[in-house]
């Protein structure tokens, strides 16, 4: 018997004040007094997403509480822990028994995520091939590697264990080439060169990655040179050797070129 969709489980929500006796509390520690059943890392996860205000606003974890202030917080369920298939066409430009390979359209998210449950290139991928469900984790069955929403491009997926297996070794030992073409703004100069800057969370907006401060974020190194110059622009090649969030785009902006 074939089972329909689950109903969607509602938002918790948990409003509170502040007594005086709380008074220069971290807004985390606090939270979690009274949310016992969600951990440290997921109360942090959801101030970070804006689902925590303190009278309104949008704080830090680490924020010091002060006495009369009105803490509200919505706590979304998570997420299934099996990934549902979902009959979406994909563009498929080579199959065999071990591992499929697929060019993504910009636009399509890899595997379910923070905003982003429905409509993956994941949840395609086993509608398409259902014996990956056991492949990797169950939320990103046979992904090896990803490319960000906007990015359009090859992915490779795993279709057995072996496959799996096979593939993220190579990717550790970066025997495996990735290369990336990006048009960008203005004219590129040298011509070639490395961008080595550390990227981190965007200090004014979490949900964006930016060039961080010295001490701060992880290493990232970008390789680009020139493939052709056109008006007001300039198309380039780049490889990566690293593996950051959004690294082309915010390397590239960070020396004037988004």
């Amino acid at each position: 018997m074939k089972r329909g969709p689950r109903a969607a489980l509602p938002v918790r929500r948990f409003t509170g004040g502040v007594a005086a006796s709380e008074s220069g509390a971290r807004l985390d520690v606090w939270l979690s007094a009274r949310l016992p059943d969600l951990s440290r890392t997921r109360i942090k996860a959801l101030v970070e997403s804006g689902l925590v205000l303190v009278d309104g606003r949008r704080v830090k974890a680490a924020h010091r509480l002060r006495p009369a202030e009105r803490v509200e917080a919505r706590v979304p369920p998570l997420p299934a822990e099996e990934l549902t298939p979902e009959p979406i066409a994909l563009a498929i430009v080579f199959e065999d028994e071990h591992v499929l390979v697929v060019d993504k359209p910009a636009g399509m998210v890899t595997h379910p995520g923070a905003g982003q449950a429905a409509g993956t290139l994941a949840a395609a991928a086993l509608a398409h091939a259902p014996t990956m469900a056991g492949v990797g984790g169950p939320r990103r069955p046979g992904i090896v590697h990803r490319l960000d929403k906007g990015t359009s491009g090859l992915i490779v997926l795993a279709k057995t264990p072996a496959a799996y297996d096979a593939l993220t070794a190579q990717l550790a030992r970066r025997s495996v080439a990735r290369r990336y073409l990006g048009l960008v703004h203005g004219a590129v100069r040298p011509a070639s060169g490395v961008i080595d800057k550390p990227i981190g969370r965007d200090e004014r907006s979490r949900v964006r990655m930016a060039v961080a401060r010295e001490g701060r974020g992880k290493r990232a190194v970008t390789r680009f040179r020139v493939l052709e110059r056109l008006p007001g622009a300039t198309l380039l090649e780049c490889r990566l050797e690293t593996g950051r969030t959004h690294q082309i785009r915010v390397h590239l902006a960070s020396i004037g070129h988004p």
